[in-house]
């Protein structure tokens, strides 16, 4: 083993693939789904890969040329891998339509019980068939891996194994709401590219449902979006978005559909590979994942996106699912739990542990004239404030303050996750809290490194699950702002992995809104709010960072 490249030891491609379409597979409720199935052209049974998600099988095959996700032509849904790569090496894969979607039966509803309970009756159709030697894992990107999660968690006999790759774990949070406010843009974009052709009800009586209704229709931010408003009375336009709006809190809708809530019932082994720019939805997950999950396992952080159609790290894929689905030893789980990349070092390293156990834990306090320094203050210095503005024109710049280190003496890593404690005031009752962590070059070029997000009404925190270095919200209230009031406020500020130069500043941005209405822009705030940002000996606001001793 010590002189073999892995790659030498998994399966190699030696056969030619046969595809089968439009399957029937009947569900324990009689509904119909219809799978496609790319399978190995030689006799024999094989372990199965099931790929299922609501975009539709038959896009998964388009000649589409790669390239990054683009909502125009609708490719951000081509997540279920490279069927060849896999069928060539002595695997069957499975792609399904989601009840509800594209060829199958019955009414979809995101990430619903049924379409949980679809996926455990998926798995164990396939281990009944001639061409499967009984085993089975799950294959795909976003929406195919966060599904995996919950179909673990019903534990299919036949289920050996899961590699979520790039899955959010908490639907409030990662998805609907960050920081309790509404991530609209990415709703918006994302359910024209779903072929549901019949929607299955909320499950919430109708008188209920009214309510629910009118008191979305009343929020003067949804008010100040037609499109979000219009939808309270069309649902069909856009499902998700009406879900969203018409639960604006935690709760059980989004503890139904969240794979965290699960961790416990997840017993196979479960490979979980997310980025560090995937902010707006996965990232978090595979933090979540690895902390919660208490079976074998494994987590991998790269650097950026990744294309699509996808084809990334099917290797990596082959080497985990070889070891748990064929019995080769590849020599995965003789490494550390850990593989993370590192940008700015742009080296990978192994890891044991999250957060690594020689974090330094560092306060960086936001001080007068945009300083951010080690040193606490002294004295009650001048606070700093912007006025958001609702309705800003395009291209306009968005009101905020800068704190910003001097120029670092040494390389200077920080990986893991980040919290900003604010002592603010607002002069509105309600407003966002946006912040973004950027690297300064010399030359002034500058690069987004992380960010994070906290409507002011959701400050509330949960003592016995938050931590210094990463606050825990509950969401499940509001609880409005004293204009005028100095508050605290807990920001967290999604984790990363990253190495700031010698020479480089590290510069904190806060505001009010996003810099325009692009993927993941966020309900905007209807109403102005000055915005008040205290650091003073007896308001200490600070930002707390991970760093990591010998850069």
């Amino acid at each position: 083993m010590e002189n073999l490249d892995w790659h030498d030891l998994v399966s190699q491609p030696i056969y030619k693939m046969k595809v089968t379409r439009d399957v029937p597979v009947t569900m324990r409720d009689g509904v119909k789904l219809c799978v496609d199935i790319y399978a190995p052209d030689a006799p024999g049974r094989f372990p199965a890969l099931l790929s299922y998600a609501c975009y539709g099988k038959d896009v998964q095959k388009l000649p589409v040329a790669a390239g990054p996700v683009d909502f125009r032509t609708g490719n951000g849904g081509i997540e279920a891998g490279d069927s060849e790569y896999f069928a060539s090496r002595g695997y069957v894969q499975v792609i399904a339509d989601a009840r509800g979607t594209g060829h199958s039966e019955g009414a979809y509803r995101f990430f619903s019980r049924k379409e949980q309970e679809d996926g455990y009756d998926l798995v164990e159709w396939m281990a009944t068939q001639p061409w499967c030697d009984g085993k089975a894992g799950m294959l795909g990107l976003s929406y195919f891996a966060m599904i995996q999660y919950l179909v673990a968690a019903l534990n299919p006999p036949h289920l050996k194994a899961i590699f979520a790759y790039d899955a959010m774990t908490d639907i409030y949070r990662h998805w609907f709401y960050h920081g309790g406010i509404l991530n609209y843009g990415f709703l918006f974009q994302w359910w024209p590219h779903v072929p549901a052709h019949t929607i299955a009800p909320l499950g919430v009586p109708e008188a209920e449902l009214e309510k629910m209704i009118e008191q979305a229709r009343a929020d003067k931010d949804v008010q100040a979006c037609p499109v979000a408003y219009i939808t309270l009375r069309v649902p069909e336009r856009n499902v998700p978005l009406f879900d969203a709006l018409l639960h604006p809190n935690d709760g059980p809708y989004y503890w139904e559909r969240s794979a965290y809530t699960k961790f416990d019932d997840i017993k196979v082994p479960a490979y979980i590979l997310s980025r560090w720019n995937g902010w707006g939805i996965h990232l978090p997950g595979a933090f979540s994942a690895y902390l919660g999950i208490r079976s074998p396992k494994k987590l991998m952080v790269v650097a950026e996106g990744f294309d699509r159609p996808w084809q990334a790290d099917h290797d990596i894929i082959l080497r985990w699912y070889d070891h748990w689905l064929k019995g080769i030893d590849t020599g995965i789980m003789d490494e550390p739990p850990i593989r993370i990349f590192t940008p700015g070092k742009n080296k990978w390293r192994l890891e044991h542990e999250w957060p690594l156990a020689r974090t330094k834990w560092a306060k960086f306090y936001l001080r007068e004239n945009g300083m951010l320094t080690e040193a606490a203050p002294v004295l009650n210095e001048k606070p700093d404030d912007f006025t958001n503005v609702p309705g800003l024109a395009p291209g306009q710049k968005v009101p905020s303050v800068n704190f910003e280190t001097a120029h670092l003496a040494e390389d200077t890593e920080i990986t893991g996750p980040i919290a900003l404690h604010l002592f603010a005031a607002l002069s509105a009752p309600d407003g966002d809290w946006l912040a973004e962590i950027h690297d300064i070059a010399p030359d002034g070029s500058t690069t987004l490194v992380t960010k994070g997000w906290l409507k002011a009404s959701h400050r509330e925190l949960d003592p016995g699950r938050s931590k210094p270095y990463q606050p825990f919200h509950p969401h499940l209230r509001r609880v409005p702002v004293v204009p005028g009031r100095i508050t605290e406020y807990d920001l967290e500020i999604r984790e990363t992995s990253y190495l700031f130069r010698a020479g480089h500043r590290l510069r904190l941005t806060v505001q009010g809104q996003d810099n325009g209405p692009v993927n993941g822009f966020h309900l905007p705030g209807s109403t102005e709010s000055r915005h008040i940002i205290y650091h003073s000996a007896d308001y200490p606001s600070y930002l707390l960072l991970p760093i990591i001793p010998g850069a």
